[in-house]
């Protein structure tokens, strides 16, 4: 089964998972359709499929394939890496898309991404994406965090007054905007689901931001949970994994390469850069199916 458009008004779909944030798939090519205005019912998860985001391949004149990704409230993501893998994995193996050597560009909303990946007998099982340098001028994560803070950037220790508390976010774009918070209360017990939609509103992000809380538990091991912007916690964020341990490097907490364990899986991060974000980030993990099939839209979805 194709994860395509078929029919007017029905939508046949993949839905896949990386580290357990999940999506819904859709082969868009040769479809026309507004999929801002269907990805809050699609990823509806009493009303539709249920998913943390809309993922849609669209053909590229800049790539052999282009991926668009809709969070659940129909704002368009620049980049997703968990579902960047997921999207790799199905346009290898079922989208027809050629992949010589074991590689494949992707063009996103963040520019176009190197991917490589490793599996047995044609299946994709693991993905990797060179995510690029990690952005850290203000301007261009963007942040506005005021006159005490240096306008090339990095944005170190921003402080922030949020619901009554203090917090402090350390901010980094890797395609898509990130603040990052270290504390040493365990991740489990903070309070995401009040603390998380008050950061991603602040008046310092003009196009909101992603919500990161880490322990650092080792040099090469950080523990993360995250509130997404536009979607609310999940249980992954590769390009939030990203933007942690570069946070945690900028804060010389972390080796070069670390694991990031989020509550859906472990990934695997690698920087090997500096305060000037010259190196590119290396993102690993694995990518999977989870079930097939077709989604008829209702009155409450058009």
């Amino acid at each position: 089964m194709t994860a395509q458009a078929t029919a007017p008004g029905r939508i046949d779909f993949l839905k896949v998972q990386g580290t357990g944030n999940d999506f819904v798939l859709v082969d868009g090519r040769g479809t026309q359709a507004d999929w801002a205005a269907l990805a809050p019912g699609l990823c509806d998860r009493h009303f539709g499929i249920g998913s943390d985001g809309l993922l849609v391949m669209q053909e590229s004149q800049r790539a052999p394939v282009r991926m668009v990704m809709y969070n659940p409230d129909g704002s368009e993501a620049e980049m997703c890496g968990n579902g960047l893998r997921t999207f790799v994995k199905y346009a290898v193996e079922r989208g027809g898309v050629a992949a010589p050597g074991g590689r494949l560009d992707v063009e996103t909303g963040a520019g176009v991404l190197r991917t490589s990946f490793a599996g047995a007998n044609g299946a994709v099982e693991r993905v990797r994406i060179d995510m690029g340098a990690p952005i850290l001028r203000p301007a261009d994560v963007p942040v506005t965090p005021g006159p005490a803070h240096d306008d090339a950037g990095p944005v170190r220790d921003l402080a922030l007054r949020v619901g009554g508390e203090d917090v402090t976010v350390t901010c980094v774009s890797i395609g898509n905007p990130h603040a990052v918070h270290f504390t040493e209360t365990p991740v489990e017990q903070y309070p995401l689901s009040r603390v998380g939609p008050l950061v991603e509103h602040d008046a310092h992000f003009p196009r909101r931001v992603n919500f990161e809380i880490v322990n650092v538990l080792a040099p090469n091991h950080l523990r993360m949970r995250v509130w997404e912007r536009g979607a609310g916690e999940t249980l992954g964020c590769g390009t939030g994994a990203c933007a942690a341990l570069v946070a945690a490097r900028l804060h010389g907490r972390a080796e070069a390469v670390a694991t990031v364990g989020l509550p859906g899986g472990d990934l695997r991060i690698e920087w090997a850069g500096d305060a000037e974000g010259r190196s590119a980030v290396f993102l690993e993990g694995p990518a999977e199916y989870v079930f097939a099939g077709s989604w008829q839209p209702t009155d409450r979805d058009r």
